[in-house]
């Protein structure tokens, strides 16, 4: 039956149908409402009825709950009506409030004009004279001043040659930085300059078309199809935002401690979400028992926590998925390069040894966690050394997203000499294991030597190194303390970051580290904690505790990778050993091999292609050799080259 049909039955009981003309009421149901954009306006109006009201407060009832259970027909779309109803209440009800409050303010204005103050004028960016948009910005920007969550940025530039080493603004003052995000150095790893400037002498700088490599991105996750996009951000905004939209009534179950790009996906797609406790399983689940398995929902969360270093129970969560009629939507921008045999992430890393055995091959592997997850994000501008972001899952998924996200569509593609070095970094990794073995050794070492004097980290199985300050200014004060002091660069973080009371400094150790850098920066934070008087672990047992730091029950955190992975208990050999001052990073030839050859059709092959030789490289492109990062304010050391001929 035609809606406008129904709606004259109903003419009898509300009277404002009996008085309203067919024709308009199709121009309220067509129009939107400009306070809520998401309704029309014909909804919007049926908020002040007090029978829609009504309605809202039965769909709270037992009764509806007891209809859906029993599986009536339509029971799901009747509970879904009513929390619509519920929530344009709720709507009414803010926007009234926010009338009320603008309505008194104006009253108590005219009511004391005499008590206004030229100072008090200039603080309010309303008056007569119109909005004072300057005013406005200084007020907001003050707020930060106010709780020292101000951002400070320190002008860092990364010395490729000498890396982890970079300068200040000043070139000729260096420090040693220990919080970057090129957590493997690739962004400095030969085989990657080399491609980037052959590739930059070949197709120039700039969007002039780009070399897709979705296919490499699908083939490292054993997924049909995947997504380039210019950052993860974009990514998971784009996707999410999509997904959300397109999906008929569905509903998001976000981990508290999701990433704000993942927030804002959410947000942009206008779905319902519902936030369950970070990493509780018994609360995802209690939360996904309340809807009905047809509802289209999705479960969002991420492998590793970058700002706590915790990590995801991936495989649970799939449990769960399945049992309740769920997708998964998995961020691994913070394990991929990093975790598992090829650097696929912490969902490849969870069946080790079965993708370790399957080698290189694309095709997904039936009951592994990897395989089971249905949407998985990374990055190429972290473990990478890249920029740009991407989304993997099945064939017509992405092709959904493709088609019909703005994020996607509206915006310029990656240059190609940047696409390029991002497959020559995911090829070499994916071929070399050594690295991320290396790094989680040096993780290991750091965060044993940090404990023995006390100082606190927040625990977790993952590489992120988060030392708990539990103050604001004493954060930005470590930060200018190690950078001024010992030329040693670590990111104070603050809310909105973090939660405020638990302002950390947040380590990234990489395989680029020395044996000597490793002990100056374990002596430079002990000395920075005693200078400022920072709270060590004691303190915080002291107190009862925070973020796991001082806890009375001492949890116990396995590392992701065990013993075995990191070739500890087999032959010495295999086992990872941290450089010291003077020694080459090691670049392993048969990867480097493997890298080159993927761009043999494209650039052609590199002329002398016997890599075992070490040789002089092209000065005009010098920083593809490799030097061993020296401390803050020291000479350089005697650079070393490496088995690499740099065409430019």
């Amino acid at each position: 039956m035609d809606k406008f049909s129904l709606f004259s039955k109903f003419t009898s009981v509300c009277p404002f149908l009996a008085r309203t003309q067919p024709t308009s009421i199709r121009t309220l149901c067509t129009s939107a409402s400009p306070q809520f954009p998401s309704l029309n306006k014909l909804t919007e109006k049926a908020t002040e009825c007090p029978l829609v009201q009504g309605f809202a407060s039965l769909a709270q009832s037992v009764d509806v709950v007891k209809i859906h259970q029993d599986n009536v027909s339509h029971a799901s779309k009747a509970l879904a009506a009513a929390r619509m109803a519920e929530e344009l209440a709720a709507a009414k009800k803010r926007s009234d409030a926010l009338k009320a409050a603008k309505a008194a303010h104006q009253a108590a204005t005219a009511q004391a004009p005499q008590e206004t103050s030229r100072s008090d004028l200039k603080q309010c960016p309303f008056n007569a004279g119109g909005f004072n948009y300057e005013q406005f910005y200084t007020n907001e920007l003050q707020k930060k001043h106010d709780d020292k969550s101000y951002r400070y940025f320190n002008t860092i530039n990364r010395l490729a040659t000498k890396f982890p080493v970079a300068h200040t603004a000043d070139t000729k003052t260096e420090v040693e930085v220990w919080c970057a995000n090129d957590y493997l150095g690739m962004g400095n790893n030969p085989v990657v300059l080399e491609t980037m400037h052959r590739t930059l002498d070949k197709y120039g700088h700039g969007a002039g078309g780009t070399r897709n490599i979705a296919e490499r991105l699908a083939a490292l996750h054993r997924k049909p199809a995947a997504l380039v996009f210019s950052s993860c951000y974009v990514a998971n905004d784009a996707t999410l935002s999509t997904l959300g939209t397109k999906l008929p009534g569905c509903v998001y179950f976000s981990d508290a401690s999701n990433h704000a790009s993942m927030i804002q996906g959410i947000r942009h797609s206008g779905a319902k979400k519902v936030i369950w406790k970070h990493n509780d399983l018994n609360d995802l689940e209690n939360k996904l028992k309340e809807w009905p398995k047809e509802t289209p929902k999705i479960i969002a969360f991420e492998s590793v926590y970058s700002m706590c270093g915790s990590v995801g129970p991936i495989k649970e969560i799939c449990d769960l998925a399945d049992k309740y009629g769920a997708i998964t939507f998995l961020d691994e921008v913070h394990a991929v390069g990093l975790y598992g045999p090829r650097g696929a992430g912490v969902a490849e890393h969870l069946d080790y040894d079965v993708h370790k055995a399957a080698g290189q091959s694309t095709d997904p592997i039936p009951g592994t966690v990897m395989d089971r997850v249905d949407i998985i994000t990374g990055t190429l501008g972290k473990a990478y050394g890249a920029v740009g972001g991407y989304v993997a899952g099945s064939a017509k998924f992405i092709d959904m997203v493709r088609s019909y996200a703005p994020g996607f569509i509206f915006t310029t593609s990656l240059p190609p000499v940047t696409v390029s070095g991002a497959h020559a970094s995911i090829v070499y990794q994916k071929t070399y294991n050594g690295d991320r073995q290396l790094m989680q050794w040096n993780v290991r070492e750091v965060k044993k030597r940090f404990a023995s004097r006390g100082i606190p980290v927040v625990p977790g199985p993952s590489h992120i190194v988060p030392v708990l300050i539990g103050d604001a200014a004493q954060a930005k004060q470590a930060s200018d303390y190690l950078l001024e002091r010992h030329s040693i660069y670590v990111q104070a973080i603050n809310y909105p970051t973090v939660a405020r009371g638990e302002e950390r400094l947040r380590f990234t150790i990489t395989p680029g580290h020395t044996l000597e850098q490793l002990e100056r920066v374990v002596a430079a934070v002990d000395d920075t904690f005693n200078t400022l008087s920072i709270k060590r672990e004691a303190d915080w047992a002291a107190i009862g505790g925070r973020c796991g730091v001082g806890s009375e029950v001492k949890e116990t955190v396995t590392p992701i990778w065990s013993d075995e992975q990191l070739g500890l208990t087999g032959p010495a050999v295999l086992a990872p050993r941290t450089r010291r001052a003077g020694e080459a990073r090691k670049v392993d030839v048969h990867a480097l091999a493997v890298a080159r050859k993927q761009f043999n059709n494209l650039l052609g092959p590199v002329p002398n292609t016997d890599v075992s030789a070490s040789v002089n490289v092209n000065p005009s492109i010098s920083s593809l050799r490799m030097r061993t990062g020296a401390a803050g304010r020291r000479p350089l050391e005697t650079p070393v080259t490496v088995p690499l001929v740099a065409t430019a």
